[in-house]
């Protein structure tokens, strides 16, 4: 996802250090990661600008997870790159993250505009480059010619509360990361690689962040890490997720805590009555399972079987009331037969997931799964591809009709993106910026709140509702055949 960080200048920045245009790339777990690069830059008064064109530094942060985003991110750079050349000004380009890890010494060859690259566990010490360091002085040196600034060693960076942070999301909603890295060895997966082994950030910490942004207004946290499941392990204190949401229940002021990217082991009985029990935690889990023939699993190194999958979906159905369960799948990896595709798609009909992304299996170097000599054709994963996504469409299309005549909280977040004429918001079941959103035409009330609204229409992902009570609104006349 490409996001441009826009309008934080005027209100954020002092005046004096410098003007950067920003883009970050990727996942949510990136954009915290650009989040601390550009507190780090705000500590040195730079003011965020919307175009290039205005910046004296441009910085990207980039991914490396399949192959579309890593065409992304070199398209990304080849752009500020052009820009860099053609504005005629003293701008300096700075690449960052998952791409600038991996591929950092290709980079410096074949795009000569970049002044610096930095790593994953790297990325916050793009103050050091814009201080009075030498290598400070070399990067904002007016000659062009040197060489550039390469600060890539071994990832595990992990920010606290205290770090510099500058929150690019509406103020109601955030991102909160509890955890760098991963342990789990998935096959397909560069992850590992990139950004080293799981580290569990403490407790209280997590905490103090929370509540220093419900301080600041913001009513929904979304919890992110690579593996939110395994978080704790990594301490060998008894530090676990159950442990964590039971202090951050009791955070004033928010609303919902979300739990984004969980893996299925370890998944515990404990944790799932937490969620099915405590109301601020959201009945919303995104649980890529990748897929379910036993076979495939083991390929995959999933450390998860088939019949433990099915146990613990219908487990989670049985004890989260109104659970929304959102998941991903990897057709065409290296070794699946039509038997196996079979299988998961079968598996999909039955299970009726809210939410389901099916990824066609990309080639990572340094996988155990690019090693394989059983690659799956390329016209046979569109196939399955297309297959499995008509599939979902049409579950997930009556999904969204038996919400018609619920009577449901919503975020309102403004007015719609499409026109303003609505308003619009999202529900438990929604998380911002990848699923659909909730548009409300009849009723008022601020961005910020929360409302109680009744759902009136619903369409293949966004749902239509009017505003019936809630913080701030006002109530829809009632329907005329009410």
């Amino acid at each position: 996802m490409t996001d441009a960080v826009k309008g934080l200048g005027e209100s954020e920045g002092k005046s004096g250090g410098g003007k950067v245009f920003f883009v970050s790339l990727g996942c949510p777990k990136n954009r915290v990661d650009s989040e601390i690069m550009l507190g780090e830059l705000k500590k040195r008064a730079y003011d965020v600008v919307d175009s290039a064109e205005e910046a004296d530094l441009l910085v990207v942060n980039t991914c490396s997870f399949v192959e579309e985003a890593r065409e992304e991110s070199v398209d990304t750079i080849l752009e500020l790159a052009k820009a860099k050349t053609d504005s005629g000004n003293a701008k300096k380009l700075v690449v960052a993250g998952c791409l600038a890890q991996r591929y950092s010494a290709d980079l410096e060859k074949e795009i000569p505009e970049v002044d610096a690259f930095l790593g994953t566990g790297d990325h916050w010490r793009i103050g050091e480059l814009l201080g009075s360091s030498p290598a400070a002085k070399n990067l904002l040196a007016e000659s062009g010619g040197h060489a550039p600034i390469i600060e890539v060693g071994r990832p595990g960076y992990n920010y606290d509360a205290y770090s510099p942070r500058l929150v690019t999301t509406p103020p109601w909603t955030a991102y909160v990361k509890i955890a760098e890295g991963c342990s789990q060895r998935c096959s397909f997966c560069i992850i590992p690689r990139l950004r080293g082994g799981a580290k569990s950030r403490p407790i209280d910490d997590i905490v103090r962040e929370v509540e220093d942004l419900a301080g600041r207004g913001v009513r929904e946290v979304n919890l992110i890490a690579q593996d939110l499941t395994h978080y704790g392990d990594d301490r060998k204190d008894g530090t676990s997720l159950s442990q964590l949401l039971r202090e951050l229940v009791k955070v004033n002021g928010v609303h919902w805590l979300r739990l984004l990217y969980c893996y299925p082991h370890n998944f515990t009985d404990e944790l799932v009555d937490l969620i099915g029990s405590e109301p601020k935690i959201a009945s919303y889990v995104d649980m890529p399972l990748q897929h379910i023939s036993d076979r495939m699993l083991e390929i995959m190194r999933r450390r998860f079987s088939e019949q433990g999958t099915r146990d613990l979906v219908r487990n989670m159905r049985a004890r989260i009331p109104d659970l929304v369960f959102r998941t991903t799948f990897i057709v065409g990896h290296p070794g699946e037969t039509e038997d196996d595709f079979k299988r998961l798609y079968d598996f999909v009909g039955e299970s009726r997931f809210e939410r389901v992304g099916v990824f066609k299996y990309s080639r990572e170097d340094g996988t155990h799964a690019a090693r394989r000599d059983d690659h799956v054709m390329g016209l046979v994963k569109e196939d399955r591809y297309h297959r499995l996504m008509t599939l979902q469409q049409g579950i997930s299309e009556e999904i969204q009709q038996g919400m018609v005549g619920r009577e449901v909280d919503l975020l309102i977040e403004g007015p719609s993106k499409e026109t303003e004429l609505l308003l619009e918001g999202r529900t438990w079941g929604q998380a911002p910026e990848i699923d659909g959103v909730t548009y409300v035409n009849a009723g008022w009330a601020p961005a910020g709140s929360i409302v109680r609204a009744e759902i009136v229409e619903a369409g293949d992902y966004d749902l239509v509702a009017r505003i019936v009570g809630g913080e701030g609104a006002t109530p829809a006349e009632p329907l005329e055949d009410e």
